[in-house]
């Protein structure tokens, strides 16, 4: 008589092929079904009884009256957790009917936290259970039917043994005794052979060869286990088991409380966690770099001695940055322009003569004048200036290095090797890279430092603040490193670099698929036209957004021209840069943003006055109306580029109907002083929530609307980006962002006004097909991502991805969406 097995829990159903974890995904445990869960409580599949609840609360196991066994096991690694975000309802033994609540969990808490929330149900009796139905890749809901059981006439094992027993007893290493995963490679391992074996605890006994059984013992870390064997290969079985059991099955030993780092991902043992300063993957040996120390004296050979040697050391590193500048293109150039700035700061080459001038030598004048201006930078509490330090000390290195001559750029560095060091300085990183690193981590270092910034535009994956633990790493150690999960794997199993390997091997087929196709238009697969456009700081970002496919740039952010400078740029030379984006990319759309400065990107040259909350104060448009000066320079250097209204104006940081008219006043005063027939399209950057709410009254002003999600999921979560304290749960997959977006597209299209999307959703695989589904009809990604977005958009139906958008606004939390986003992702692979 058949058995009908309902779903635990609401979610996406898929196969157990999708699971990344073989103990799953190879049937080691059992055949079954996985879950991409979208709700909070696991309930009862069936009338029966609670056969084990792990003491983690991540997975139970229950037996039906007809002698069904079912294992649930929520999320993969969440037995590392120990028990934290998990609730557990019932207990062992108890009965329970279809639909009782067995377990709930806080889903943002175990998705933060987690390798994945994928969970998959078990039949853990296979010999006694098949599987003849199930329902994989949909939406289901708790307590509809997930599988159907059937019962099977079981072999019976032949045993021609005298009915001796042998034993051993092991002490476990395992760190959280046996749960899921051990279990299945014991049992595994038991099926090798003939004979009967048991493991033995306290009095309770289980069978090797059943999952279930294992987990009731109940076992920790440092137990010991009595292995039972009976049978002609008993020794041999219980040697294997034995030998199994002495070790800690690739999971390590656990870590104490206070050292274990604070990281987004559960790591497993031996794991090392970081922040994502460049996402991707790599595999290669350790190349441990460690700063050389620089000797200064204190005291001077006399003023005109030590002011030449400074003024000819100063000389010699301008000469270095400045032939790196002019050989580099993009983030490296604009980072060695940020150099050249500082060496040639004057308040900085006073500081340093007036310590000379006190008697001090030439280094030790430079590193006292360069420190203070750290130490004022620091005192300012800005997180995105203290990020900057690194260019200061930088500079201070290549000087003091010149100076004393002493070398600061490290041993060589091998191709394919992984950087591994305290921290690195950005001219370190540029004379390393070309060595073709495979990757970096830094024990120190900020997500968005100069380092970092250069790293993404290399497309060398990188993590940064790992902190001490990452000394532990030696020289040549084998490591994988992980910038999509935020981790470093110190030598491997094989296992681990082989399934490692081939994740490296698919993303680069699909790289190659999408590059193939980068220079074709991009159109759905039911031939929605779907425009894919770059984000882009400079001619040379134009120039290789052009060649990753771009169809245009959905923003150029202009004040890369401003920042690092005392002046604002003339209007000839905004002009001048404008232009030449504009003859990067021929015939397209070049949408530049107008001047973004506040907040966390100050002006020298713009005085504004300390502010409570400068997130909430002069940002934006704000800034350019009470400058109007600025305003009108910039709009001319625009509007003189030539075709005419190929670049259009795209203004930041809208809340009101009345900027968008004071600038659009402003543009058309000026279009009919240079005698421009040609109208030039003026848009809005809808980054508040009182320009989404309102984007019905804006686009009856504006040309298109491009929605910004850094800033507009900051404010509509009420955490700032900025703040280490909050800066994890700033995720733009948050229902409540998505539905802002969702009613941006909505109330635009009451005008028949397009919207895009230029913030960092649009360079999210993961986020392309509900954007799309929300109505979205262009993306401006970074341009290293042009060429893939195509692909995707590619293999999506308009239907069904309104379909999925329809769920993405359903769910509860950013960590459902991406579980949800995860397995739509899965089911079209």
């Amino acid at each position: 008589m058949s058995l009908i097995i309902t779903s635990p829990l609401r979610g996406w159903a898929t196969t157990l092929d999708g699971v990344p974890d073989p103990v799953f995904a190879q049937r080691m445990m059992g055949d079954g079904v996985a879950i991409h869960p979208l709700g909070d409580t696991v309930v009862a599949p069936f009338d029966g009884e609670v056969l084990t609840l792990h003491d983690a609360g991540h997975a139970v196991s229950l037996r039906s009256a007809e002698g069904a066994e079912i294992l649930i096991h929520i999320g993969l690694d969440t037995v590392m957790l120990k028990g934290e975000g998990f609730t557990a309802l019932v207990a062992a033994g108890q009965r329970v009917s279809r639909g009782d609540p067995l377990i709930r969990f806080d889903l943002d808490a175990v998705a933060l936290a987690a390798t994945s929330l994928i969970t998959p149900v078990i039949v853990t009796n296979a010999e006694a259970f098949a599987i003849s139905r199930r329902t994989t890749d949909c939406a289901i809901g708790a307590c509809e039917a997930l599988m159907t059981l059937v019962p099977v006439q079981a072999e019976a094992r032949r045993r021609s043994d005298d009915g001796t027993i042998v034993e051993q007893t092991v002490t476990l290493s395992l760190p959280h005794g046996i749960h899921a995963r051990p279990a299945a490679r014991i049992g595994e391992v038991a099926r090798g052979f003939e004979a009967d074996v048991h493991l033995m605890k306290d009095g309770k006994r289980g069978d090797a060869r059943s999952t279930v059984a294992l987990l009731a013992l109940g076992t920790g870390f440092g137990d010991d286990v009595v292995v039972q064997a009976r049978g002609d290969d008993a020794e041999a079985a219980l040697a294997a088991v034995v030998a199994l059991l002495a070790t800690d099955m690739g999971e390590g030993k656990p870590v104490a409380a206070s050292v274990v780092p604070t990281a987004t991902v559960p790591l497993r043992a031996g794991q090392i966690g970081g922040v994502i300063a460049s996402p991707g993957l790599a595999i290669g040996p350790a190349a441990r770099l460690r700063q050389a120390e620089i000797a200064v004296a204190r005291e001077g050979a006399g003023v005109a001695e030590e002011g030449a040697a400074l003024l000819a050391a100063r000389g010699a590193v301008r000469a270095r940055i400045a032939a790196r500048a002019d050989s580099a293109s993009g983030s490296i150039a604009s980072v060695m322009q940020a150099h050249l700035a500082l060496i040639d700061d004057p308040e900085l080459l006073a500081a340093a003569e007036s310590r000379i001038a006190a008697g001090h030598s030439a280094g030790f004048a430079w590193r006292g004048a360069t420190h203070d201006q750290i130490a004022a930078i620091r005192a300012t509490g800005n997180e995105h200036l203290i990020e900057r330090v690194d260019d200061l000390v930088d500079i201070e290195r290549q000087l003091l290095s010149t100076l004393t001559g002493t070398p600061i750029d490290g041993a060589a560095v091998a191709a394919g090797a992984i950087v591994v060091a305290d921290d690195l300085l950005p001219s370190q990183l540029v004379t390393i890279a070309a060595a073709k690193p495979a990757g970096i981590c830094l024990a120190r270092g900020g997500p968005t430092s100069h380092v970092a910034i250069l790293c993404a535009s290399m497309g060398l994956p990188a993590l940064v603040a790992m902190g001490d633990a990452l000394g532990t790493v030696e020289d040549g150690t084998p490591l994988l490193l992980d910038a999509e999960l935020g981790h470093v794997s110190p030598s491997p199993s094989a296992a681990d670099a082989d399934a490692f390997t081939a994740r490296l091997a698919q993303r680069a087929a699909r790289r190659a698929a999408a590059q193939a196709a980068a220079k074709d238009a991009c159109h759905s697969a039911d031939g929605t036209r779907i425009e894919i456009f770059a984000n882009i700081g400079s001619v040379e970002d134009a120039a290789l957004a052009a060649a990753q496919g771009a169809e245009g740039s959905g923003l150029v952010r202009s004040e890369f021209l401003f920042l690092g400078r005392d002046a604002a740029p003339s209007e000839d030379e905004q002009h001048a840069a404008y232009q030449a984006i504009a003859d990067a990319l021929p015939g397209q759309p070049v949408i530049v943003r107008l001047l973004d400065i506040g907040g966390d990107k100050p002006a020298a040259f713009i005085p504004i006055e300390t502010e409570e909350n400068p997130a909430l104060g002069q940002r934006g448009v704000r800034v350019a109306l009470a400058r109007p000066d600025l305003l009108e320079t910039q709009l001319r250097a625009i509007l003189r580029t030539s075709p005419a209204g190929q670049c259009k104006i795209m203004i930041p940081m809208v809340a009101s109907i009345d900027e968008v008219r004071q600038v659009r006043q402003v543009v058309e005063r000026l279009r009919g002083d240079l005698g421009i027939a040609t109208p030039v399209e003026v848009g809005v950057m809808v980054e508040t929530p009182a320009a989404a709410m309102t984007a019905d009254l804006l686009a009856a002003e504006a040309d298109f609307l491009s929605i910004g999600t850094n800033d507009l999921t900051q404010y509509v979560l009420a955490m700032d980006r900025g703040n280490p304290a909050v800066a994890a749960g700033v995720d733009a997959m948050h229902p409540a962002v998505l539905r802002m977006i969702g009613e941006t597209c909505r109330l635009a299209a009451v005008h028949d006004r397009w919207v895009g999307v230029c913030g960092g959703l649009a360079s999210d695989p993961a986020a392309l097909p509900i954007l799309i589904g929300l109505g979205v009809t262009e993306l401006s990604a970074v341009p290293g991502f042009v060429a893939e977005a195509k692909q995707i958009v590619r293999g999506l139906t308009l239907a069904e991805a309104r379909a999925h958008a329809e769920l993405a606004l359903q769910c509860r939390s950013a960590a459902e969406v991406r579980a949800l986003a995860r397995a739509f992702e899965e089911t079209r692979r």
